[in-house]
């Protein structure tokens, strides 16, 4: 298990690296402030004359016009996503993705091994070592 664990972290650790920061990209880009005066946004928050929320649904007002960082959330979900480098591009963030969730796993297993291991030989079984 360590071995697998070593080997597919040097060649993932990169994707997911750059999956890490697209990701966080695209987030600091939505929730970053827009500068907008309130009068505008006020405006912007007027819905189009006729139209009606459907019941059950929660409406939310427009954003009104997207510039400055917000404007490139769409091409940060599109490199976080790998669409912008075509299928093989998808494929391996979608492999990113899988060996992420096996790096969960196999960590996990490997710290539960070290820790039976300590407590085998009749060391301190502490949930954090040197």
């Amino acid at each position: 298990m360590r071995k697998w664990h070593r080997w597919l972290s040097v060649f993932f650790g990169v994707f997911m690296l750059w999956i890490a920061v697209t990701g966080v990209l695209s987030q600091v880009a939505v929730l970053w402030p827009s500068g907008a005066p309130d009068a505008a946004a006020q405006a912007a928050a007027a819905p189009p004359p006729g139209f009606e929320c459907p019941e059950g649904w929660r409406c939310m007002p427009p954003r009104g016009d997207a510039g400055g960082i917000r404007s490139l959330t769409g091409l940060f979900h599109h490199l976080h996503s790998g669409e912008s480098f075509g299928p093989i591009g998808t494929l391996i963030s979608v492999l990113s993705g899988l060996t992420l969730i096996f790096f969960s796993i196999s960590g996990l297993w490997l710290y539960v091994q070290m820790w039976q291991n300590r407590k085998s030989r009749s060391l301190n079984p502490r949930w954090f070592w040197k």
